[in-house]
């Protein structure tokens, strides 16, 4: 398995796993989304701790939530050390030549890639510690919907977009998440060689829209929230 090994932490095996793990990452940030999406349901909460309690006891969507975890730090530490490598490779300077405007303005999200995704990395712990830790913990109370105990995850979510602090620091976090994605997903696909003029355009206008869509879609959320 050495062969193996040295391919994935060959410069071209990096890029492989974070265009791999990037897809997987944009899949599930849709299906995150859908979910989250419940929180604005009028219902008290009903239909949000509902989806919370089967994503969390179903045993195959527990199974792949923890390759989730593993993937999102592979994600991470693979673009950290391609990112240092590079400006390694570039002495720590920037780009000399900008071609175009279009180019420039990819470049510059390009090169920062890495501090975008730190960023990240520091809001998903965070969004974890929030959330996902306190559940762990049995730190959330209980609520009973038609005899069925479940735990009052609507209430914690609702505590925590109560806050403005946390409010702005999830908002700007999703705005960092659209411009890291506005590089990340049409790049995802030119590293597995999908890079035709005929498909290429369309998958970078999808992108482009998903990268500026969804982002908004989670933002939303707190926003109005927390007006409400």
């Amino acid at each position: 398995m050495s062969w193996f090994t040295q391919f994935l932490t060959s410069s071209i095996g990096r890029k492989l796993l974070m265009s791999l793990t990037g897809l997987f990452l944009i899949v599930f940030l849709i299906v995150h989304l859908l979910g989250n999406l419940q929180l604005l349901a009028d219902d008290g909460g009903r239909s949000f701790n509902l989806y919370a309690e089967f994503m969390t006891t179903n045993p195959l969507i527990k199974t792949v939530s923890y390759g989730l975890y593993f993937f999102i730090l592979l994600h991470a530490v693979q673009g950290l050390m391609i990112w240092g490598k590079n400006r390694a490779a570039r002495g720590g300077q920037g780009y000399a030549v900008k071609v175009t405007r279009a180019v420039n303005t990819n470049g510059t999200i390009a090169k920062s890639m890495g501090w975008l995704g730190t960023i990240i990395l520091v809001f998903i712990l965070l969004h974890m510690y929030q959330f996902w830790l306190q559940m762990k913990m049995g730190t959330v109370d209980m609520v009973a919907y038609d005899g069925q105990e479940v735990k009052n995850l609507y209430s914690l979510v609702t505590t925590a977009f109560a806050d403005p602090i946390y409010v702005a620091i999830y908002v700007v976090s999703m705005i960092v998440i659209a411009f890291h994605l506005w590089h990340g997903f049409q790049s995802s696909f030119q590293t597995l060689g999908i890079n035709h003029r005929k498909y290429t355009p369309f998958i970078a206008g999808l992108g482009k829209a998903y990268s500026i869509l969804v982002p908004i879609g989670y933002a939303i959320i707190p926003i109005l929230m927390f007006l409400k």
